[in-house]
């Protein structure tokens, strides 16, 4: 008997409209990003508003006409990921396109959500500002707190938009336990050097969290207050968050082969995202031409270049692990 191709062709059906709640998200996640797309426009066309005089900024101003030209692009991709996972189209782009992206922006995005609200915190208790106290002027206070409290929504709002993305698109690759799949020699090679060499970040954030000098500049050394010492402390948690959900999920640990695969995957995730990209982001700002007295000390170009050198390393573990659950 044979079949009618009607029959046997099989028609997938459309994809249903995004949800009111999810429109909600989309429409929040994009407004998030106008506040700060507005002040990089302004100041790239010379204006200042909430740069007060004797602002570092104004000291190279072609330098910063185009960091803040690079600024606008990132946060305009964010509004690109919320159409990109709120549309039917966004589940035929290719995973990479989605996946590295959201990646940066999470490791971007995490230390500060985590870091503004405590610096808030910590100037209620000791009256300090939560913005950096420079010796000299650098933003008016109220810059920060938009620019921050924006960020903390596009976190918040497109974090949730990727996950009920992920979720429908790739579930099945973290249901289950970790001992369900095997990971490579390669993987758990490439881990276990990130793991190695994410100890130097950890190490150097603890030390500088608990108030130690070592490897800082002066000029930094100098500029230290609370929110220093709560941002490196932040940093020290990302980097034992990340070693320690990478591990947990690539290297054969018989203790932990039933535990669930979500929680070592956003550790995994988060970590290894905050490690890489904010490593990258310092260590691309020790490379800016400054004052001599200004320049990072060698110590701290170290660590931001091996934190960003681990974060991809154990990002190509993760990769690695879902490949194998995948096929």
């Amino acid at each position: 008997m044979t079949q009618t191709p009607a029959a046997s062709t099989q028609v997938r059906a459309p994809a249903p409209p995004p949800g009111r709640g999810v429109r909600a998200l989309r429409a929040v996640a994009i407004a998030s990003c106008l506040p700060y797309i507005t002040l990089k426009v302004v100041w790239i066309a010379g204006g200042r508003i909430g740069v007060p005089d004797g602002s570092t900024l104004l000291e190279h101003r072609t330098v910063m006409a185009v960091v803040n030209s690079v600024s606008v692009l990132l946060d305009g991709a964010v509004v690109v990921l919320a159409l990109l996972l709120t549309q039917s189209w966004g589940r035929r782009v290719p995973a990479w396109l989605i996946v590295l992206p959201m990646w940066a922006a999470t490791g971007l995005l995490a230390p500060i959500m985590t870091g503004y609200p405590l610096q808030l915190a910590g100037s209620l208790v000791d009256g300090s500002r939560p913005a950096p106290s420079n010796s000299e002027p650098f933003l008016a206070t109220w810059v920060f707190a938009v620019v921050y409290s924006g960020f903390i929504l596009q976190g918040l709002t497109l974090g949730t938009l990727f996950v009920l993305h992920a979720r429908r698109r790739w579930g099945h690759l973290w249901r289950g336990s970790l001992g369900d799949a095997g990971t490579s020699t390669a993987a758990r090679a490439t881990v276990a050097a990130g793991a190695v060499l994410a100890l130097l970040p950890a190490v150097m954030h603890l030390l500088w969290a608990t108030g130690a000098t070592t490897g800082l500049s002066a000029d930094r050394i100098a500029e230290r207050s609370t929110d220093f010492h709560l941002v490196e402390g932040v940093h020290t948690l990302f980097a034992v968050v990340a070693v320690v959900g990478t591990s947990l999920l690539v290297l054969p640990l018989r203790a932990a082969a039933r535990l669930s695969t979500k929680i070592p995957l956003a550790g995994a995730w988060v970590g290894s995202g905050t490690l890489g990209c904010w490593g990258g982001f310092l260590f691309l700002t020790t490379l800016m031409p400054t004052d001599p007295d200004q320049r990072a000390a060698g110590p701290m170009v170290l660590t931001y270049a091996v934190s960003m050198v681990a974060g991809f390393l154990l990002l190509s573990g993760v990769v690695s692990v879902l490949r194998r659950r995948a096929a």
